[in-house]
Order: structure tokens, then C-alpha cells, then sequence
């Protein structure tokens, strides 16, 4: 088994593929000619439908998003749902399940030659994941947890490593590095002592970009090299007993949560088996991610040009120890096409924008465009939810408010990521009142339309699926 003691890359890529119409060729004198089969193409949406207390989830399917009604009735396959749904190149969906911290079932589904979608045979139950995203050929997805135990410490406490599946979209199969005999070490990833988890899949370049989120000291952490890594003055932080629980849970010995609020590492890697690490800083943001319970939410993308942008919602406001909340407003930050450092000229802060406001996640639309999941109030203060829709200009810095959407006292949620077409975006919006919908966003206004109406309970996704052949 190879050790690899962190020196490796992380993901996202968005393929570009053409799916070429077929024909038959076969014919005799006396058949009409034969023309090529037109692709089909159809969009999809996730849905669910509650009724009497129970749930059916449903992979729906519709032919324009700006306008119509689609019912569930004789419409649709009926499916297991899944935590987050995936879009791959518009050939493959991929029904995520994250199953409440242990392993989840997923699959993946195609539109066949009648315009309907249908489930490919293989089923996958996933490792335990907090982030997702494509890179190549591969749905990927990682998380952060026990190492093999034969490397534990004198005081067997076993290291932080990288849990990574590998779901291979073309092929139909599914690895681990487990299965690929390689265990990624994330101790001591920033050489702070800490150990840390990826958030977020980016391809660029070639290159595999991943934030580094610092979180704390491991008990293997706070014991290495004498405890070291624990810092003057945070002697009382180190836990003595167990205890939190879900994604708070907490074991004796560990320092939870980093000593390093102030600062952002992006990490950069050669391919997807994260080889050939290189890590860079800035210290103008906090960590880059949006955090939910022990999902973290990708907030680093590329535009058109090859521009990566960062975005840090400064989720470590809401930290209760003093010593482990940030000073950084919500902001972002850019690190230019072909090189790899922040852009020192480039910085935007989002809250002095939006009245004291963070925000959840971020999609990046087309040209300059950014869709912002915004809380309705700053992370200082309790309650705080995440209902509300933004425009983030980076070629001009300027957040703008989407109009036209439901109140936000109505919205009970949103789809998983948009879709986004024409330089437009489409996300579902599921409300409390009415059936939820569709709704277009136009980046250059801020302006939100509704369109499809959709007769569920509730939407989770949408996107397109293109016949394969």
C-alpha cells in the first residue's frame, strides 16, 4: 500500500462531449431510405411527492423549463432519491446518497431512446462523503476520517487521512483509494500540525484545485512531536473528555476546530489520484467553503476565461471560542489564468454589500456571473437561514439582490445546483404555498422568472440528459 503524506491534488471538471446521432445502414432495393435517428434530449428534474406520511421520489421529465406544467401522473421513474444529484456531462445522472455518515447507495441514470429516463444496472454503496464534484472521467467524491491503524502512535491514536470514491461515468464502475492501494494522509496537510478536509472538485488546466479547510488537531494531532502543534495559550482547548454529537461529536485528546481562522489554502494537484501537491495562501479571506451540518459546499470555480475565483463565507464567525473566530468578512478572492497565486489586486468583501449578510453556496453561471445562496442575516446572530438569492459581478465586484422570486418567508428550499443554459440559470424553488417550480434567472439584471410549475411536494434538482445513441 502506498503512504502518502499529503503532497496531492483536487478536483473538478466539467467535459465537453458530442453525442453523434446513429443511423442504420442496412437497407435492400426495395426500402425507403433510411434517415438518421435524431438524438433525443429532455430535461430532468428531481422530485419528491409526500403524501399520508409517505415519500415517493420521482425523476421527472419535461421539454422546456420556461413555461408548462409537469405532472407526476404516468410521468417519470420512480427511484430511491439520493442527497445530491449530479449532472455529468448531460449523458449521466448520478443519485448521490450520503445515508446519515455511513456508506450510501448510489447509481445513475440515462435517457434512453424513447425520451425516458432509465437506471443503468450498476449500484455503488459509496464511502462516507462531505464534498463532491467531476474531475475526467470520474463523479468523485471525499471526506476525511480514520487511517489504517497499523500507523497509530504510542498512544494508538490513528492519523486523519483522505476517504475518496471514484465513480468512473463512461465505464460504469466504481473504485476507491482503498482498491487503488493508495491512503492519502491529510495530518499536518498545511504544516500547522492540523488535518484537514477538501471542499470542492475543480479541474483547471489540467490541474486538480480543491480548498483546504483546517480542522483542528486530531488526537494524533495534539500528541505529535510533544504537542507541538497546540498553541501557546490554547492548552484549554484540547478537549479532556468525549462529547458533541453528529458532525459536532468529539473525542478526548482533539483540539475541534482550527487555530487558524484568518487564512485560506487552496491545494493543487497533478491528477486525481492527488499527486504532485502544491499548496497557496492568502490571508484576505477565511477558509473557502460553505458549511451544513458535515457537508462542505464547493466555493471555488472557474469563468470562461480560465480565472478561478475563491469565495470564503467566513463560516468561522460562528465559532464560540474568541480564539477560533475569524476576523475576515464574507469575500472573495481570484487567482488568474496560468498562474498559480492569488491575484494580489483582486479582493471583494461581500458583507459590506449586503448589510452584515454571508452566504451558504456558490454556482458560477456564464461570462463574469456568480449565483450567491445568501443567509438572511449575519452569522454573528442565531437563526440564521440561507433563503434568499444573489448576482456576484466579478468583473466589477458587485453583489445584487435576485428579484422576482417568491418572499423569502415562503421559500422552504432550493434545488441542489442550477442548471444553467444560454447564460441563463434555472433552479428549483420549492415553497411552502403552491407547487414549487422552475425559475430563470437572468445574471446581467438580477432578474428571477418563474417557468415550469411543477405538481411535487419537492424539487432537489434539475439539469439535461441527451440520449447516448
Amino acid at each position: 500500500m502506498n503512504r502518502k503524506f499529503f503532497s496531492k491534488p483536487f478536483f473538478a471538471i466539467a467535459l465537453t462531449s458530442v453525442v453523434m446521432a446513429s443511423c442504420d445502414n442496412s437497407s435492400n432495393q426495395n426500402d425507403e431510405p433510411q434517415l438518421p435517428t435524431e438524438k433525443k434530449s429532455a430535461y430532468v428534474i428531481a422530485s419528491s411527492v409526500t403524501a399520508s406520511g409517505n415519500t415517493t421520489n420521482v425523476l421527472l421529465t419535461a421539454e422546456s423549463l420556461d413555461e408548462g406544467v409537469v405532472s407526476p401522473i404516468n410521468n417519470g421513474l420512480v427511484n430511491d432519491g439520493a442527497s445530491q444529484w449530479v449532472f455529468y456531462n448531460n449523458k449521466y445522472l448520478y443519485g448521490l446518497t450520503y445515508n446519515d455518515g455511513n456508506a450510501g447507495t448510489t447509481r445513475s441514470y440515462i435517457l434512453n431512446g424513447n425520451g425516458e429516463v432509465e437506471a443503468r444496472s450498476s449500484e455503488y454503496a459509496i464511502k462516507r462523503f462531505t464534498t463532491n464534484g467531476i474531475y475526467g472521467d470520474y463523479v468523485m467524491t471525499s471526506s476525511t476520517g480514520d487511517g489504517p491503524t497499523e500507523w497509530n502512535d504510542e498512544n494508538g491514536y490513528t492519523p486523519k487521512s483522505f476517504l475518496l470514491s471514484y465513480l468512473h461515468a463512461e465505464n460504469e464502475t466504481f473504485t476507491t483509494n482503498d482498491t487503488r492501494n493508495e491512503i492519502y494522509l491529510s495530518e499536518n496537510f498545511l504544516g500547522n500540525g492540523e488535518y484537514v478536509t477538501l471542499a470542492g472538485i475543480l479541474e483547471s488546466g489540467g490541474k486538480l484545485y480543491s480548498a483546504a479547510i483546517p480542522m483542528g488537531l486530531s488526537q494524533y494531532g495534539t500528541k505529535a512531536e510533544g504537542g507541538k502543534y497546540v498553541k501557546p495559550g490554547n492548552e484549554d482547548l484540547v478537549k479532556t473528555e468525549a462529547g458533541g454529537q453528529n458532525s459536532g461529536a468529539y473525542k478526548k485528546d482533539e483540539l475541534q476546530w482550527t487555530q487558524y481562522p484568518d487564512e485560506c489554502w487552496v491545494a493543487i494537484f497533478d491528477d486525481e489520484n492527488l499527486n504532485g501537491k502544491k499548496l497557496i495562501k492568502t490571508d484576505k479571506i477565511s477558509y473557502a467553503c460553505g458549511r451544513q451540518k458535515s457537508q462542505y459546499y464547493q466555493t471555488i470555480w472557474e469563468t470562461d476565461n480560465g480565472d478561478i475565483y475563491v469565495f470564503s463565507p467566513s463560516y468561522a464567525k460562528t465559532m464560540a471560542d474568541p480564539r477560533q473566530q475569524t476576523t475576515l468578512d464574507a469575500g472573495v478572492v481570484r487567482i488568474k489564468k496560468g498562474t498559480e497565486q492569488f491575484d494580489d489586486s483582486y479582493y471583494y468583501n461581500i458583507e459590506a454589500q449586503s448589510g452584515g449578510r454571508s452566504f451558504l453556496r456558490t454556482w458560477y453561471i456564464a461570462g463574469n456571473y456568480f449565483l450567491m445562496l445568501m443567509y438572511d442575516r449575519p452569522l454573528t446572530e442565531t437563526g440564521f437561514v440561507a433563503n434568499q438569492l444573489a448576482v456576484f459581478d466579478a468583473s466589477t465586484g458587485k453583489l445584487t439582490a435576485v428579484e422576482g422570486l417568491p418572499s423569502s418567508e415562503l421559500i422552504s428550499g432550493f434545488g441542489y445546483a442550477p442548471y444553467c443554459e444560454n447564460g441563463y440559470a434555472y433552479i428549483a424553488v420549492t415553497t411552502t404555498e403552491g407547487y414549487p417550480a422552475i425559475y430563470k434567472i437572468d445574471p446581467a439584471t438580477a432578474a428571477a422568472k418563474r417557468g415550469v410549475e411543477i405538481q411535487v411536494t419537492q424539487i432537489t434538482g434539475v439539469g439535461r440528459l441527451n440520449t447516448i445513441n
